[in-house]
């Protein structure tokens, strides 16, 4: 798929394709242990619409959803790698689903909460990423329990366990590895959410952008390159998402 010189001026309008990195979700990206660059499917994916373009690449790296979300509404990068929500689907046009990741929560070993239906209680406390898509769903959700917000989604059960709460919401991949990390924890059966990953881009810079962006998410699952970038990067416990969707 190449792109026609007026569509490459509305996705990268500066010459080159600044695209938002996202380091608080480690399904997408991380840092290389060696080189401290960032790494993942989503720069990946950067790096193949911005070839496809023929365009220069700029990583605009950020540690927070929130921030990614801010990054790219506030112009200071082109394209960026979201979970759907409605709240951020009021300035940005999301592609379909390119992944498709599990949201969980965990919770003390001697925990008196079994399942997922026994967290919407009076007093408790659920811990959450600021500005993530599990932020954003839980403040709608959840009717007795109260939210409190970490600065970023790797922070979560750190500050769940500083401030004594009662769940931990997030990733199922960062509870997995916090709970290792920290022992003495255990993940709730099931999910509570499906949360969907997906690229985006500010409506204001067109329906014909959004399109293309919108056909390369499609080009890249049927490809199979999204499949492929996952096992690359070794992620477990995410799926591709159907295309088409």
């Amino acid at each position: 798929m190449d792109a026609s010189q007026s569509l490459t001026s509305s996705l990268a309008p500066s010459g080159r394709l600044r695209a938002a990195i996202n380091l608080g979700n480690p399904i997408l990206a991380g840092r290389d242990a060696r080189t401290g660059e960032a790494q993942g499917v989503s720069v990946d994916l950067a790096r193949l619409l911005a070839y496809r373009l023929g365009v220069p690449l700029d990583l605009v790296v950020v540690d927070a959803a929130g921030k990614s979300v801010a990054t790219v509404e506030g112009g200071e990068a082109d394209v960026g790698f979201f979970a759907i929500d409605p709240v951020r689907g009021q300035n940005l046009a999301f592609t379909a689903p390119y992944v498709l990741i599990e949201g969980c929560y965990l919770v003390r070993e001697d925990s008196p909460i079994r399942d997922n239906g026994e967290v919407d209680r009076e007093g408790r406390v659920v811990v959450v990423g600021n500005g993530s898509a599990y932020d954003l769903f839980l403040t709608r959700e959840l009717r007795h329990a109260r939210i409190e917000r970490a600065p970023t989604s790797p922070a979560v059960v750190d500050t769940f366990l500083a401030q004594r709460a009662d769940v931990a919401a997030g990733v199922r991949q960062q509870l997995e590895a916090d709970a290792r990390r920290f022992g003495g924890l255990r993940l709730l059966d099931g999910r509570f959410m499906v949360i969907r990953q997906a690229m985006g881009l500010p409506k204001r810079r067109g329906t014909e952008a959004a399109a293309f962006l919108a056909a390369f998410v499609e080009s890249v699952k049927a490809s199979g390159y999204v499949a492929e970038a996952l096992a690359r990067h070794g992620i477990e416990g995410a799926s591709v998402a159907p295309c088409g969707h």
